[in-house]
């Protein structure tokens, strides 16, 4: 699938696009979002924790390893009995969104996931194996994973999207430098620094952006907004690299 197919179904404010028709859609981005159908399906937080969590997985898992991982708090028999009403409400959509085989659990094969097909595309810019990373809308680079979710393993996985999405920003936006497109990589240059605040990578990247441009007020003004940043929340100076960059004024 093309990068701008993938942005293009991703928006979750449209149903037509939200889903196929006689599809169903995980939306995991930014919120907790299921269509069947061309609809949104309500489901309870327990169904939801189940459903996201067989998804974010990505193969088979045991029942009582879900259940011991989603309820924490409970002993076994009832942690199991909360499974069981979770998998009966997924069930009551009348699709096959999870698939059981005996003691396993898995994702149904007809789940779409926003989550999967982003990912999927960072990772084939960060390989250089995407022909129109350059036309890839670089917006949907900035949703975040579950952002209201707090359980163990949606930080884990939260974390590890983090780090692939600010590295396939980082790519898209030194693409964009090299063929010329400077506006277009100070836009996506922009969208890794509100990812990141802290990483000065980022920085870097548009001081060298407001260089070539030859705006050498933004440049200072952008290295300064850095020191500043870097000083007060880790308490070091920038890099030798950024210095070295700033030496060119």
């Amino acid at each position: 699938m093309k990068a701008p197919l993938v942005a293009a179904a991703l928006q979750p404010s449209d149903p037509a696009t939200a889903t196929a028709p006689g599809g169903v859609r995980l939306q995991l981005l930014d919120t907790f979002e299921l269509w069947c159908e061309g609809e949104t399906v309500a489901l309870r937080k327990s169904a939801q924790r189940l459903l996201a969590f067989v998804a974010l997985k990505r193969h088979p898992v045991l029942r009582p390893y879900a259940a011991g991982s989603l309820w924490t708090l409970s002993n076994e028999r009832h942690a199991c009995a909360s499974l069981r009403s979770a998998l009966w409400r997924l069930r009551r959509c009348g699709e096959s969104i999870v698939e059981t085989a005996g003691q396993q659990l898995r994702l149904g094969s007809g789940v779409r996931v926003d989550y999967h097909e982003v990912e999927a595309t960072a990772r084939r810019i960060l390989e250089g194996r995407d022909g129109d990373a350059l036309e890839f809308d670089s917006q949907v680079l900035r949703a975040e994973l579950l952002p209201d979710w707090y359980e163990d393993w949606v930080l884990i996985e939260r974390e590890c999207y983090r780090q692939l999405r600010l590295g396939a920003l980082d790519v898209l936006t030194e693409r964009l430098v090299n063929v010329g497109r400077l506006d277009e990589a100070l836009t996506v240059g922009l969208s890794a620094l509100e990812c990141e605040p802290l990483r000065e990578s980022a920085h870097r990247t548009l001081v060298r952006i407001h260089l070539e441009q030859g705006n050498a007020s933004e440049a200072i003004r952008q290295y300064r907004f850095c020191r500043r940043l870097l000083r007060s929340h880790l308490g070091v100076a920038p890099s030798e690299q950024m210095n070295e960059l700033m030496r060119r004024l």
